[in-house]
């Protein structure tokens, strides 16, 4: 997002245009797969298509729940939206560091948050969707808050308390890598067929 201050509404509209996109690109490309083309990898070490998305689950399994409390209690208080968006310096140097591809610059997931097997069950897709779904009502929520007021810890670095506005973005862009990441893969495995 620019430096500049950007509306809530378009920085909230931008972000649920951008998870519809990934949905649309999931029910399409990963819902149809089957168990073996879900779990083979491009290579020794390298991740499947599920990998990819057990990923994505464990870190909005990380970040949802909390993202919701503190919604729910901002809703209690009564907040007001504010009418443009804050960032914070460290929250939009994550988000900046994601956006980078990952052909440029790779990034290591720590190890608690890398896919847990190598042989994942359909049920990986369905609880991407499901967490998509979550996402995107909590962005219609969102709208109703002051999301600069909230503060979110991340949870690599918990004394990192970066603002709502950038957890939203930066899991949409970690969604984006990854989903790209996991066509990737299926692209690789549908030429080596």
């Amino acid at each position: 997002m620019p430096a500049y201050p950007v509306a809530t509404t378009e920085f909230l509209d931008a972000l649920t245009a951008d998870v519809e996109r990934v949905r649309e690109v999931a029910n399409r490309r990963f819902r149809p797969l089957g168990s073996d083309q879900l779990n083979r990898g491009p290579g020794p070490g390298r991740w499947s298509v599920g990998q990819c998305l057990e990923h994505l689950n464990l870190i909005g399994g990380l970040y949802l729940p909390v993202i919701n409390r503190k919604i729910q209690a901002a809703q209690q208080r009564g907040t007001r939206p504010a009418t443009t968006v804050k960032h914070g310096y460290f929250g939009q140097k994550l988000t900046a560091a994601m956006r980078v591809p990952a052909a440029e610059k790779p990034l290591k997931s720590p190890q608690q948050y890398a896919p847990s097997g190598s042989r994942l069950p359909g049920t990986v897709v369905e609880v991407f969707t499901r967490q998509l779904d979550e996402l995107s009502n909590l962005l219609s929520q969102a709208r109703r808050i002051n999301m600069n007021a909230i503060r979110i810890p991340n949870p690599v670095l918990p004394l990192l308390l970066p603002p709502l506005p950038d957890v939203f973005e930066l899991l949409v862009e970690h969604l984006k890598r990854h989903l790209l990441q996991a066509e990737r893969v299926l692209d690789g495995l549908a030429g080596s067929e």
